[in-house]
């Protein structure tokens, strides 16, 4: 665990400059992006994301409500709620929510929970997840870069999987910020999914696991997508800046650049959040947590 400080100790490795060379995977013909239409790259590249999770919304809406009936819910609730704000009842908003599942599990424990998610189709799944639960949260969609709330509107921001998904992160930490009461915190989860694009080391271990999972029997969790749309995320994935960048030292840097104080800083969750297969499935992509707090 890293905090303020410590944080000297969480060594910081270069970002690749160039997508190709270093071990880079060549994908070629980005183009023509499967369910992206013809216009700039910064449109491309969102309907493209706004498309592959549209796909994805059945199945990671399974996913995770076999975590919400599981023994991940009151793992995810802690970890949020120890890295919280002290406060009974906190005004929480829930960025890419998906299906759901940080917002309700945070209202089910007597919170105010909003999220908010650029894909209509999670959104659904959401509402209707929220109302299988009775939990009392609001869903919202938003564009995806500006939020929808006025300054110093919550005590807490959190989100999982999602920074990774962003083409302007550092925008995206402002906007988090400057919707924070002071004293309020962000508490954000991710990890290395893409950087198996541009390092040869990365990339050996993301093949060693994908056979040792083979052997297994074990399926991914996106396997229901055919070849060609799991080719195109990667194409995706090619042209978000994050996807090259050593995580989460990128991220310990950006958070202070953004005028945060980090609290802690967690680079390796795999062994509390994963069991059986998923310790598997995830071993190559440590998840990781951000948790700073506004000034």
């Amino acid at each position: 665990m890293y905090d303020d400080q410590n944080l000297e100790n969480l060594t910081l490795k270069p970002v690749f400059s160039e997508k190709t060379g270093n071990g880079a995977k060549d994908l070629t013909g980005d183009s023509a992006l499967t369910g992206a239409r013809t216009g700039s790259s910064s449109d491309v590249v969102l309907d493209g994301l706004k498309s592959y999770w549209d796909e994805r919304s059945v199945t990671y809406s399974e996913q995770n409500m076999e975590e919400m009936d599981g023994w991940q819910r009151e793992v995810w609730r802690k970890l949020i709620l120890e890295n919280a704000p002290a406060g009974e009842s906190l005004h929480v908003l829930d960025v890419g929510t998906g299906p759901g599942f940080f917002a309700i599990n945070l209202a089910l424990a007597g919170h105010t929970a909003v999220g908010v998610d650029v894909t209509e189709e999670m959104l659904s799944h959401a509402m209707r997840n929220a109302q299988a639960y009775g939990a009392n949260a609001i869903f919202e969609s938003y564009d995806g870069r500006h939020l929808p709330f006025d300054d110093e509107s919550f005590d807490l921001v959190i989100s999982r999987n999602v920074m990774w998904n962003l083409e302007d992160p550092e925008g995206a930490l402002a906007e988090w910020k400057r919707v924070l009461k002071p004293g309020g915190r962000i508490v954000y989860f991710d990890a290395n999914w893409y950087l198996y694009l541009f390092d040869e080391e990365k990339r050996r271990l993301h093949e060693e696991t994908h056979q040792h999972m083979k052997e297994a029997g074990i399926e991914y969790h996106h396997a229901s997508l055919n070849a060609k749309r799991t080719h195109d995320l990667e194409r995706i994935a090619m042209r978000l800046p994050l996807s090259p960048v050593y995580r989460p030292e990128w991220d310990a840097e950006a958070v202070r650049r953004a005028g945060m104080d980090i609290i802690r800083i967690e680079p390796d969750l795999n062994s509390i959040i994963y069991r059986g297969a998923d310790q598997l499935h995830y071993s190559d992509m440590p998840e990781f947590m951000v948790c700073a707090q506004k000034r």
